[in-house]
């Protein structure tokens, strides 16, 4: 299938490969000019040099996805394409765009006859080989026209075991790694819960490697005084554990590797994901306290001068006369 290609970074570049491997024939845009040559080169795809170009270059009904920053910039380039696409192509949204986002460009683009399709997708640096989780929303037609790109990006059913009650029959929604969710601004809302439970997962492994870090603090009596080794625990926990998963792998190669967890910055970033999360839990009405509290925690993260913990420690000194707790060394 022939489909134009936004945003060629990290996730998008590697988007690009599997499709080319798979045979698509991929028209590809970029504002560096080196990157996207060096991907054209590399992958046999076709370089524009800017999105009339890109658009130009494509047979109607054109399919054109996009991988770049939600916001600002997916609304620029949004716009850009809507003056220069006709009546039955479509966009396909690929970033982190707020599902509410979605539901508004899908019904300007209507006006004109263009189909817009939000994908949430999964994936992260290792989907060139494992494959993208795709969650979309958008037009039934649209998301028929695209299935062969989203069922090559897709890790496939083999990917896990099926679920035992469908072993033996037909495929299943969701079963190939992608799924049409919904309505317009359905995909980008799945994709925006599961950052929601990304980061309530995360949260509780680093409360938990915390507790092994500190199992052996001069604070600890010395007949229950433990000093773990993390990357070990992380390695067993891997193997036949309730909480084996990928993002423990992921951790245990951090554990493990260079000077440990010293390589990394402790001052948390946050998408975005987690907070419109929240916000359309408060819309709901649904209690998200898990998500809420990891969401938090990377706020409290950023506070460099630990503020709100230091005014903590000078109301106990001040009504009780209590002492904080003395810093580490080293």
């Amino acid at each position: 299938m022939q489909i134009g290609f936004i945003g060629l970074g990290k996730m998008g570049g590697n988007m690009v490969r599997r499709l080319s491997r798979d045979g698509h024939q991929c028209h590809i845009y970029s504002i560096d000019a080196a990157e996207r040559a060096s991907l054209a080169s590399e992958t046999g795809a076709v370089a524009a040099d800017s999105l009339a170009a890109l658009v130009g270059a494509m047979s109607a009904p054109r399919t054109v996805w996009l991988m770049v920053p939600a916001g600002k910039i997916t609304q620029g380039v949004v716009d850009e394409l809507a003056g220069l696409l006709q009546s039955g192509d479509t966009i396909i949204d690929g970033g982190n765009s707020n599902y509410r986002d979605s539901v508004t460009r899908a019904a300007k683009l209507a006006q004109q006859g263009l189909h817009f399709l939000d994908c949430g997708t999964s994936g992260g640096l290792f989907g060139l080989e494992r494959g993208y989780s795709l969650m979309i929303g958008g037009s039934d037609q649209g998301v028929e026209r695209a299935r062969p790109v989203f069922e090559t990006l897709a890790p496939g059913v083999d990917a896990a075991p099926r679920t035992a009650v469908k072993a033996g029959g037909p495929l299943q929604p969701g079963e190939a790694g992608w799924l049409h969710c919904g309505k317009a601004g359905a995909g980008h809302y799945v994709k925006m819960v599961h950052n929601g439970i990304e980061y309530g997962i995360m949260q509780a492994f680093a409360e938990g490697f915390a507790l092994f870090a500190s199992a052996a603090d001069p604070v600890v009596p010395e007949d229950r005084s433990y000093p773990f080794d993390l990357p070990a625990i992380a390695e067993v926990w891997r193997r036949g554990s309730v909480v084996s998963s990928w993002l423990l792998d992921l951790g245990a190669d951090a554990l493990a590797g260079g000077k440990g967890l010293a390589d990394y910055s402790p001052r948390v970033a946050d998408s975005g994901e987690g907070r419109w999360t929240l916000n359309a839990a408060i819309e709901q009405g649904v209690a998200t306290p898990v998500i809420a509290d990891a969401l938090f925690a990377r706020f409290t993260s950023h506070d460099d001068a630990g503020t709100a913990n230091r005014f903590l420690s000078a109301l106990r000194s001040k009504f009780g006369g209590h002492d904080g707790v003395p810093m580490k060394q080293g």
